[in-house]
């Protein structure tokens, strides 16, 4: 059985359409927003931010359709090359590609994802001046895709004086920061540490509007850097036509007020997340995989104890058992030699509207059918794929278990 690989591998949440989205949607007539956002967007964005303890006004935000385009619009506007943390969501990469300059890959720490390593951050970026390259921006996510895990705040509090140290501007991918698993995790921003120097970007399709739609949202620094920024940020836009419809601008502006309709199905959607990537990553962690728990959004990042895989042959053996794409993590930056994938949990919630409708309104869903079902295939998938000399159970973090 042969699958392509879309371009976009984005981790699929598994959700259904709700019943308000299609209301807007349908409230407002055809036609396109200007480039960046319309007033009533941004006022909402503003308010979205302001919430999150990140006060806003209507000149510090924009909006665009979809995280490539404004993430694009974003380097295209900063200048110099991009640093990456390794691994990274696969589509960054050839989105910072796009620019047309070198881009700099920073291997994460072990016990997460997301976030260089601040030792390895600063040295990357000294090599490469010392190379005659330009590194000026990194993009990192303290909740992320591919491995679902939250960084440290200690952690992401040194990886900031090191960028602080580097002289290097933050674009903090913080799509997946809505999804946290547990209200005893501590996810804080580099906007609350380095407020002068960071864009936080949001791509809504994880959290508040459906996946298929692409919508995202930044906000830039209350300064004159930052005000300037995002006015190139802006003409970037408009030169791209990275324009909303207004229908969809009309919705989003809708959800980002998050009124008390989208408050519970967000809530539910966590409550469904953390389910189902807590029994996805014991049934793979039961087969001799590695991984580390998940701890934000509905994506896990194990590596499977089989050696006569890579990265590619394990994307190639589990895509097929399984019959959806399971991501190698080559396409994150990551070792290739390593068999190493990202699964995406929320595909475990069903296929049809339907299904998706009867696992978000269950009490159990672990107890409805398709969702036990998917998870026995996940099981055997990655059973079928393990070593011989592997122990059943087996979960700890060993040398392959780090994404380094």
């Amino acid at each position: 059985m042969s699958i392509s690989l879309p371009h976009d591998v984005r981790p699929e949440p598994g959700l259904p359409v709700p019943a308000y989205w299609h209301a807007h949607l349908s409230a407002v007539a055809p036609g396109t927003e200007e480039a960046g956002g319309g007033p009533r967007l941004l006022d909402a964005a503003c308010g979205y931010f302001t919430r999150r303890g990140m006060r806003s006004i209507a000149g510090q935000v924009l909006a665009a359709p979809g995280a490539e385009s404004l993430l694009l619009a974003l380097l295209a506007a900063a200048g110099g090359d991009p640093v990456l943390a390794r691994p990274a969501p696969a589509w960054q990469a050839p989105v910072a590609g796009l620019v047309g300059r070198p881009v700099h890959a920073v291997r994460s720490a072990p016990e997460g994802g997301g976030v260089p390593d601040p030792f390895a951050l600063l040295e990357t970026v000294r090599r490469a001046r010392a190379a005659g390259a330009d590194p000026r921006l990194l993009v990192l996510s303290a909740a992320d895709d591919p491995t679902g895990t939250v960084t440290a705040p200690e952690l992401l509090h040194e990886t900031c004086e090191a960028t602080a140290e580097a002289g290097l501007q933050i674009v903090s991918d913080e799509t997946y920061s809505d999804t946290l698993h547990h209200r005893d995790t501590v996810l804080l921003s580099p906007a609350e540490m380095l407020p002068d120097h960071t864009v936080v970007l949001v791509d809504l399709g994880a959290t508040l509007v459906p996946a298929t739609v692409p919508v995202a949202i930044a906000r830039f620094p209350a300064t004159a850097h930052g005000t300037a920024w995002r006015q190139r940020t802006a003409a970037a836009l408009a030169a791209l036509r990275a324009v909303l419809p207004t229908p969809v601008a009309a919705a989003t502006a809708y959800v980002l007020t998050e009124p008390a309709e989208v408050v519970e199905r967000s809530a539910a959607a966590n409550r469904l997340h953390a389910r189902t990537a807590a029994a996805a990553y014991r049934a793979i962690t039961g087969t001799g995989a590695v991984c580390r728990p998940p701890r934000a959004g509905f994506q896990l990042y194990p590596t499977l104890r089989s050696p006569d895989l890579d990265a590619a042959g394990a994307e190639e053996r589990l895509s097929a058992a399984l019959g959806r794409i399971v991501p190698g993590g080559h396409r994150f930056g990551d070792d290739p030699a390593e068999p190493r994938v990202r699964v995406a949990t929320g595909a475990l919630h069903g296929r049809t509207e339907g299904e998706l409708r009867t696992t978000l309104a269950a009490a159990d869903p672990l107890a409805v059918p398709h969702v036990a079902a998917a998870l026995d295939a996940l099981t055997a998938a990655f059973a079928a794929l393990t070593g011989p000399d592997v122990v059943s159970g087996s979960a700890d973090l060993g040398s392959r278990g780090a994404a380094g």
